[in-house]
């Protein structure tokens, strides 16, 4: 082929855009797209087609091209599935125009700990669908004082890399909607979540182990923490999200275990809650551990009637088992509380109860607003030191 720069200035434009063209061409042609219907699924929401999606997967994962899983409109019923790689390319994406629906029967899944799991994949996309969990009737079981399954978590990634997750709404988890366990670079933006506030460990959006995690334009009303951000958890952004009803945004609980990664570089802003149990809360259990919480930056953020709006709670302690008259080891640090106004639903609106072992230090409060009935409301400190800036109103305590 003549090379482009003998050519007059003419032909090498059109040379040039001949390449692109051949270039966008193969890009085309190169993603691969395989239906589910037309490999056996029924989107009828009683025929169980999780053959068809684990067959639609093994198909997408074996392609050398980019490949694309579509699930068209209607309503699939699967039960638990798993999609496993390494796949033999790093471009496959999840199409979803209809519902996925978890088993109605919640014994089914209930102890399989997932519905549906993605392990050891690299550069999935998960774009629009819903997502039933159908978790109603376990957690009416739950709530009933019987014995009922754990419940599985609706969407798991763990041990991947190069996630997004777009457009996506989760209703109705039997535990769990989406947890990140053990992955590097994942995008969700977009995503919805939906359950009632009283269902039990329907936490919105759980990550662990995890770097660079990022939760974008996203609104989650849950029985449980919108977010929760486990050990080992590095470089993790949310923004734009509005949380309520739920528990609010929870990095912990922290040090359940004496060996323990730490939590650090979190930036939590622009978020609204709305009627949650806390806002933004760090929590660790009452007892020694390696773990720790440093460089988190809570910022713009907007509480309304709200329980604990600001919290710090070092003596988590679950029916005072396994911790009471212990000091948690879990050292937190560097804790930026800036812009946030709003109302408390309680009259301690600011509240930091630390370790009497490893006290609170570099805590800053710097613009801070919040009221409990019109009025200034109040702050706690126990074991924490810190610095303000601006206004800070309930009064600092430190």
């Amino acid at each position: 082929m003549a090379n482009p720069k003998s050519l007059s200035y003419p032909a090498a434009a059109v040379f040039a855009l001949l390449m692109m063209a051949i270039s966008i061409t193969n890009v085309d042609a190169a993603a691969v797209t395989f239906s589910v219907s037309s490999l056996g699924a029924k989107a009828d929401g009683s025929t169980d087609s999780t053959k068809a999606f684990l067959s639609a997967w093994s198909n997408a994962c074996a392609s050398v091209n980019p490949a694309v899983i579509y699930v068209p409109a209607g309503r699939f019923l699967l039960s638990n599935a798993v999609f496993s790689g390494p796949c033999k390319n790093n471009a496959i994406t999840f199409r979803i125009a209809g519902t996925l629906v978890a088993p109605s029967d919640y014994q089914v899944i209930g102890n399989a700990g997932n519905w549906l799991l993605f392990q050891h994949v690299n550069g999935v996309t998960i774009s629009g669908g819903v997502l039933d969990g159908q978790g109603t009737g376990l957690w009416d079981c739950k709530s009933s004082g019987k014995s009922c399954p754990s419940g599985a978590t609706t969407l798991s990634f763990s041990n991947s890399n190069n996630v997004v997750v777009s457009g996506l709404i989760s209703l109705n988890s039997q535990m769990f909607h989406i947890v990140v366990n053990g992955c590097q670079n994942v995008k969700m933006q977009g995503v919805k979540v939906n359950a009632a506030g009283n269902s039990p460990n329907t936490d919105g959006i759980h990550v662990q182990m995890s770097s660079g995690v990022t939760i974008l334009d996203s609104k989650i009303s849950t029985g449980d923490d919108c977010v929760s951000v486990g050990p080992g958890t590095t470089n993790l952004w949310i923004e734009n999200v509005a949380c309520g009803p739920g528990h609010g945004i929870s990095i912990g609980s922290l040090g359940k275990d004496q060996q323990e990664a730490g939590v650090q570089n979190v930036t939590v802003k622009t978020v609204t809650f709305t009627g949650t149990e806390n806002g933004v809360r760090i929590k660790s259990w009452g007892r020694p551990s390696t773990g720790f919480a440093r460089s988190i930056l809570f910022q713009h953020i907007v509480m309304t009637n709200v329980q604990n709006p600001i919290v710090i709670d070092q003596n988590y302690c679950p029916n005072d088992k396994g911790c009471p008259g212990q000091a948690s080891g879990v050292k937190v640090s560097d804790v930026t509380y800036q812009d946030i106004h709003g109302t408390s639903a309680t009259e301690v609106a600011v509240k930091f109860d630390c370790s009497s072992m490893y006290p609170c230090n570099g805590i800053r409060l710097q613009d801070v607003k919040l009221t409990y009935n019109n009025q200034a409301a109040e702050a706690s400190c126990i074991h924490a030191g810190g610095t303000t800036a601006g206004t800070v109103q309930p009064t600092s305590c430190f």
